[in-house]
Formats: C-alpha cells, structure tokens, sequence
C-alpha cells in the first residue's frame, strides 16, 4: 500500500516551507487565542489536503506564493470546519485527543472556528486572491448544505443513496474539489485545466469518504472490532442503504429501529454490521468506491508522465485502501 511519505516527494521542500509559511499566518497577540491555536495546529494530521495543492499546482506548472495562499486557506477552512463538527456532533475527542469544546467550551470551539474563517478572508483580500476565495466560499456553502441536508434525513432515517451522495459530493468532496482547484488556479487561469482538476478532486473525494464509511464496518484497532461509530450516530452510509435495499420490509423496519435507539448495546451494533457484511453492503459500496477512483485515475491519465502525476496516481489509490 503507498504511504503519503512517498507520494509527498515531489514537493517535499514546499511542504516543509508551508509549515513556516502557516505558522506566520496564524500568529496572534491574544494570549487564550495562542493557546488554543498552538493546541489545534499542534496536532497537524497527515496534512492531506495542502499536500493535495501543492501537488495539483505542480501538476499543471510551477509552484510559487499562490499556491501557499491557497494551501493556507484550505487549511484554515478545514480545520474551521472539524472544529465546528465536533461543536455540532458533541464530541469530546479529535484525532485521539480532547476536542477543543470538551477542553475549554462550545463558546469558544465556535469563536475559535469564526476566527479561523475570518484569517482564510483576510489573506485572500491582502494576497488579493479573491478568485481562490470564490472557490473556497463555493465548498464552505456546500458543505454547509450537505450537513444540513444529513441532519434532516438523519432524523427521519430516510437516507436514499442519491442523497447519500448529494451529502457525501457537498461534505467531503466539495473541500477536496477545492484543493485541486485551487492547487490548478494557482499556476493558470485556462478555465478548462482548473474544471479538469475540480473534477479530479470530487471523485477522489467521493471515493475517500466512501472508504471511510466502509472503514466503519471494517475490524479495527486492537479489539479487532469494527467502530461503529455511524450507527452509534444515527448515520445512514452507503453500505447500510444498499443492505436495507435488499431486504423485506420487516427486516428493513427492524434494523431502523436499532439505528434509532438512543442508546445501543454491543450487540445492537455488532447485529447492524453483520446484517451490512451479510446482505453485501461492503461490496456494493467497495464497487462504487473503484467506480470513482478509476474516474480519478482516467483524469490523471490526460497528463503526460512525471514524477507528480505517478504521486498523485499514488495519492488515489493510498485513498481507497488505506485502514484509518
């Protein structure tokens, strides 16, 4: 399986340089705000998404200052966002530690993702890259959408797969569209190339959060036993919705139950993920998720061979089989 240390190779250097360029941008003189902001950056992640800039502006030509200010915004955009996911969702923990509303409080978490919002505006204006702002704005208003549109199925446990998809194109992969946009806008204006790379990075999205969702049914971690955190959550995924489909109402109705419970037991859960496995849930949604990786790869195969397009080739595939 490729790792993302060998597909960052091509713009090592630029990725250590954003780290300095990000930390600049950050800076405050509010002592809390400090704190917090060290705290949250701290914990950077694999940094999927500058990565996947950098390399989409390498891709289609050099890469120059633009192409920092668009990884910082979506940097910032997307930290934004997990902040007020967990503020939304009630969540104590993020990436294995305290969220920032469990740490301090949800007034703060809020005003902490307000702040990280208002820094993503102000750069575009100073930078005056207001053509990446609009870009970046399109996915922030889906992705809103998108997590109003879940709230609402979700409480009538109504998900169709059209909607999951409607939910899972404005959630996920409209912030990944942006990064490949943004990675293209930075190095030409021909309309065409950055729509070629939107395209890339919504299957790519598309097939990243799919594989997450089969994650969730997959044995994990040290018990060996899937998450569950989708059906502990109410979340209607692709392989549940495929599985529901091919079976009798009653069953259909029984199965809804259990989702709706406030509260389920170990073996609650555990009957939900034997009832996706056994009415082939994880390879109907696996299918789909090869469906849009090969529509990622066939878009990098209009690009001549180089050392970035065989990255980003590795970029595709480490999203479909990695295990976290």
């Amino acid at each position: 399986m490729p790792g993302l240390g060998n597909i960052r190779k091509p713009v090592s250097d630029e990725m250590d340089h954003f780290e300095a360029y990000f930390g600049r941008t950050i800076q405050t003189k509010i002592p809390l705000l400090k704190i917090i902001l060290n705290y949250v950056f701290r914990r950077k992640g694999k940094q999927m998404r500058p990565l996947l800039v950098f390399l989409s502006a390498r891709l289609n030509g050099e890469i120059s200052e633009p192409a920092y200010i668009a990884a910082t915004l979506i940097e910032l955009l997307h930290t934004a966002s997990l902040v007020h996911d967990d503020v939304v969702d009630n969540s104590a923990e993020r990436r294995g530690a305290l969220s920032i509303n469990a740490l301090w409080n949800s007034k703060i978490a809020v005003l902490l993702g307000d702040y990280l919002l208002s820094k993503g505006l102000l750069i575009s204006i100073e930078k005056n890259r207001t053509d990446m702002l609009e870009i970046v704005s399109e996915a922030v208003k889906s992705m809103t959408e998108a997590e109003l549109l879940q709230l609402q199925k979700s409480r009538k446990l109504n998900i169709r797969e059209e909607d999951y998809f409607r939910i899972i194109t404005g959630k996920t992969a409209a912030l990944i569209s942006a990064c490949t946009a943004c990675g293209a806008k930075s190095t030409t204006d021909d309309q065409d190339v950055i729509n070629v790379m939107k395209d890339f990075g919504e299957s790519l999205g598309i097939a990243f959060q799919i594989r997450d969702d089969i994650l969730d049914y997959e044995s994990t971690g040290l018990t060996g036993k899937p998450s569950g955190n989708d059906i502990k959550e109410k979340k209607i995924t692709l392989p549940l919705i495929h599985a529901l489909e091919s079976v009798s109402s009653h069953r259909k109705k029984q199965i809804l139950s259990i989702l709706g419970n406030a509260k389920k037991s170990g073996q609650e859960i555990s009957e939900v993920v034997r009832f996706v496995i056994e009415n082939g849930g994880i390879e109907y949604a696996t299918m789909k998720m090869i469906q849009y990786r090969d529509r990622a790869l066939a878009i990098l195969d209009t690009y001549p061979g180089s050392e970035v397009k065989d990255s980003l080739r590795e970029f595709v595939n480490y999203t479909v089989t990695r295990d976290k």
